[in-house]
């Protein structure tokens, strides 16, 4: 029998020798593959490790950090209410020494002005009106030169706020 090979012979043999390599090329890619599967997955695994602790020790400052902020809101809260106080301490040591002071300014220029009244009019009654409207003008002028200068005094009874008086007596 002689060695006889057809077309069909060697088309089949191409196909067996084609089909053996896609083989194992696909053999080999798919090892690959795992190997690169089994890498992942450890890396999964390692960063689970790693992170998670991380993350929970991260939660725990972030708790601690929260308790703290809320320890300063209350610090803030009391210094707050402390200047509160303070300021209400001032304002009313302030209008306990301006409110006197106030109405020895207006009885001083009051006494002033009717007296001087009285030497030039020779008019007791006059010059009593005279001295209370003087005393009047000085501690309405005497609260605006507090407020001018940042003190907190009110005004005074009875005193217009367009009332605006020189201070001085009237001439002799």
């Amino acid at each position: 029998m002689p060695l006889a090979v057809s077309l069909n012979d060697v088309g089949d043999l191409a196909l067996a020798v084609f089909l053996i390599a896609l083989g194992l090329g696909l053999f080999y890619a798919f090892f690959q593959l795992g190997e690169l599967f089994h890498r992942l997955a450890n890396l999964v695994r390692g960063t689970e490790r790693e992170v998670l602790p991380v993350i929970a020790k991260v939660g725990g400052t972030v708790d601690r950090v929260n308790d703290q902020l809320l320890k300063v809101d209350t610090m803030s809260d009391s210094a707050v209410d402390a200047v509160e106080s303070v300021d209400r301490a001032v304002r009313a040591v302030s209008y306990g020494v301006s409110t006197p002071v106030q109405k020895a300014v207006g009885l001083v220029t009051g006494l002033r002005f009717g007296a001087a009244s009285l030497r030039v009019d020779r008019d007791w009654r006059a010059a009593v009106v005279e001295a209370k409207e003087a005393a009047v003008r000085r501690e309405h002028d005497f609260v605006e030169e507090l407020n001018r200068r940042g003190g907190t005094a009110e005004a005074a009874p009875g005193a217009a706020p367009g009332d605006a008086g020189s201070g001085t007596p009237p001439s002799v």
